[in-house]
């Protein structure tokens, strides 16, 4: 829920709008870009403080800093229940700890947001927001496909006053998974069982909670197996903090960087991270998703709804089924990322109708007035289906079934794009 200057978050809005959220991710995240000026004024000043107060701390012990992270160590045990055993995550506003429920005598995951002034509203829109899917779910079983917060609190430390979030603990992302495929992507078996549990996840949150996730990516949908023979299989936390790639364990030892397909075939996913998330009826930005999997309306500033959602589980299921994302837009000499995304989706998707083009807000910041691009003139022309064919060399039996499923995720008015009723019923994601 942050501003973005050519596709890249501005901390003060993520600060004022609780978009941050690192729930349960178990790899280390990835290094972000530069992060540019917002335009707002108040993100302005607000970041012109954060870098006084910077410097100034740059000369205090961490642990002394009022506003920080909570410096939580091993053993420590928040809110006389859950005790600290190690990192999971960390990022610039929370870190994610693996705990012992030492009530109830389980592991979960507690996320500890930092202390500084106005964190404690942002983490409660997040909240409002799980309560909501915790309620629901008892109403719908399509829920579990939901992470689920299990418990919330504040404490105080050494830097202030800390807001944290309970949650169930649960495996790698997809992420962490697909490293270890290279570009030949998942099998495609898991891909429609996985895909199957997020479009069960997004109707939920649609229709029964009025939620729009506004962050589906690779990222945030995690691994977790229901048995414990299964779980065990899974890397031990500890090691996957440390890597960026996923070995799985068994009984003699490393398996690898793969599981057999019938033990891929035996996990579950769920989505989890509600931290950039909204109220249908209460989009709380204008600026959403992370840039590969973010909706053309959003890029051209229209008012959004739950159709976004559904264009970036179109991208993920690119991504999953052939290892290379559908849109990766770089910025060039003379364009932003932003140009080059728009340009990308028009050789793949074909051209944006005018009536579409210039109805929304930010038509003339990527368009002249007879609907060309201002700044990229040169476009490469290619259909979905030959990149499959040409590129990831499926055959037409493979190409023809799932171009058929993607392209309605992918319409360009949110009114004609499928919805996850719909994505769920299509011929792809059952066949064998």
């Amino acid at each position: 829920m942050s501003q973005m200057t050519n596709g890249v978050a501005c901390p003060a809005c993520e600060l004022l709008h609780g978009e941050w959220s690192n729930t349960l991710k178990i790899a280390p995240p990835v290094p972000h870009d530069p992060v540019p000026h917002c335009l707002r004024p108040s993100c302005q000043d607000l970041l012109r403080r954060w870098a006084m107060e910077e410097r100034v701390q740059e000369e205090v012990p961490a642990a002394q800093r009022t506003g920080g992270h909570h410096p939580v160590r091993e053993g420590e045990v928040f809110n006389t229940r859950y005790q600290a055993l190690c990192k999971l995550g960390h990022g610039a506003f929370a870190t994610v700890w693996l705990c012992q429920d030492m009530r109830r005598k389980k592991h979960v995951a507690v996320k500890v947001l930092k202390s500084r002034e106005g964190f404690a509203e942002a983490a409660q829109d997040e909240v409002a927001l799980l309560r909501c899917v915790s309620s629901m779910r008892k109403k719908d079983q399509a829920g579990e496909n939901i992470v689920c917060l299990l418990d919330d609190f504040r404490m105080i430390g050494e830097n202030g006053f800390h807001v944290c979030l309970v949650f169930e603990a649960l495996g790698p992302s997809l992420r962490c998974l697909m490293g270890n495929y290279a570009a030949q992507g998942l099998p495609l078996p898991f891909v429609k069982k996985s895909l199957q549990q997020v479009l069960a996840g997004l109707h939920f949150l649609h229709k029964r909670c009025r939620i729009i996730h506004t962050d589906i990516k690779p990222e945030n949908v995690l691994l977790y197996g229901r048995d414990k023979s299964l779980q065990r299989l899974l890397p031990d936390t500890l090691d996957c903090n440390q890597r960026t790639d996923l070995r799985f364990k068994g009984p003699g030892g490393d398996l690898g960087n793969r599981l057999e397909e019938s033990d891929l075939m035996s996990m579950e996913v769920k989505i989890a991270d509600l931290g950039s998330a909204c109220w249908t009826y209460k989009p709380f930005s204008k600026e959403i998703q992370t840039q590969p999997y973010r909706a053309l309306e959003v890029l051209l500033g229209l008012d959004y709804g739950t159709p976004v959602d559904i264009w970036s589980m179109g991208c993920l299921a690119f991504e999953m089924a052939t290892g290379e994302r559908l849109f990766d837009p770089q910025p060039g000499k003379y364009f932003s990322r932003d140009d080059d995304h728009v340009a990308r989706i028009i050789e793949l998707l074909g051209r944006i109708p005018p009536q579409i083009a210039f109805s929304w807000n930010k038509s003339t910041k990527f368009f002249s007035k007879p609907g060309a691009l201002l700044r990229i003139s040169r476009l490469s022309p290619r259909s979905l289906h030959s990149v499959l064919a040409e590129r990831h060399n499926w055959t037409k039996h493979e190409v023809t079934p799932f171009t058929s499923f993607l392209l309605p995720a992918l319409q360009y008015a949110p009114e004609r794009r499928a919805t996850a009723a719909q994505c769920l019923q299509h011929a792809w994601l059952s066949a064998p």
